[in-house]
């Protein structure tokens, strides 16, 4: 890991994500790349393309993020890191996502206070759909972390073979993170499976992993968010990681993603991987 990508609006929040990290990066001997997205109201028009970069408008948001990006690359917090930063113009999670990919970043630290109800519905927040579209893998930190840790780690999953490229990237993080992993299968009432049926597939599964810090858990739950957010708390994990199908238009509001809903719901950062 040798980039990480940090979205920010310059809010709490955001803070809270570039601290977390701050921490990663003093750690791993990372770069951290701090991206600010101006996302203008009358997008489409001349003021949002490139070569409208002298009009007014365009003008004052960029300084006014010029001068939050001097105090924030202040912070005692940053102190010695490799810490650059950028502005870009359009919509949030598509410049993240392009950001990420133009600069070759490894990993996305964004933060976010979540949604709930008709919002998280309808609109959904920033974070959810840089998760639902990102092509590597995103932490989401909801919470000021005073020390980061990602000692536990909590990878749930059904263990079907979709998730062998999300679970290798999993792995990866993992290595770097030296973590233990609690590899679990959510048992529901709509999916169940026996114990004898549930630990083959997992072992299966897991047959040519070549990590050896890990424990197979099997919880029973109402649903599969909830066995995973109880089963997290049990385990006291440090982050909660899936992978995600990124889901887009009607299939999206007619079938949601369990992943996306851990990001708005969960308390605990959460780590998603893209199928």
């Amino acid at each position: 890991m040798k980039k990480i990508l940090v979205p920010t609006d310059f809010s709490d929040h955001a803070e809270y994500a570039l601290k977390s990290a701050a921490q990663i990066a003093r750690q791993h001997n990372c770069a951290i790349l701090l991206v600010h997205m101006l996302e203008l109201p009358q997008e489409g028009s001349e003021a949002t393309k490139p070569n409208g970069a002298d009009i007014p408008e365009i003008i004052f948001f960029k300084n006014m993020a010029m001068s939050k990006f001097e105090d924030l690359l202040d912070a005692d917090y940053l102190e010695g890191l490799d810490v650059s930063e950028t502005t870009r113009f359009g919509k949030v999670y598509e410049g993240i996502n392009e950001v990420a990919k133009t600069e070759n970043a490894d990993f996305i630290v964004m933060g976010s206070h979540g949604a709930s109800g008709f919002h998280e519905m309808f609109i959904g927040s920033n974070s959810e759909k840089v998760v639902r579209s990102s092509e590597i893998p995103v932490l989401v930190i909801k919470n000021e972390i005073p020390e980061f840790k990602a000692d536990s780690f909590v990878f749930a999953s059904d263990f079907s073979g979709e998730i062998k490229k999300p679970f290798k990237q999993m792995l990866d993080i993992a290595r770097t993170f030296k973590a233990h992993l609690n590899l679990v299968m959510i048992n529901t009432p709509n999916s169940f499976k026996p114990t004898h049926v549930a630990e083959e597939m997992m072992t299966s599964f897991l047959r040519d992993v070549d990590y050896t810090d890990y424990s197979l858990h099997i919880y029973n739950d109402v649903n599969v968010e909830k066995g995973v957010l109880n089963f997290a708390n049990k385990v006291n994990a440090d982050i909660i990681g899936l992978s995600t199908h990124g889901r887009t238009g009607f299939s999206h509001f007619f079938n949601g993603s369990i992943s996306e809903d851990l990001v708005n719901h969960a308390v605990r950062p959460v780590l998603t991987f893209k199928i």
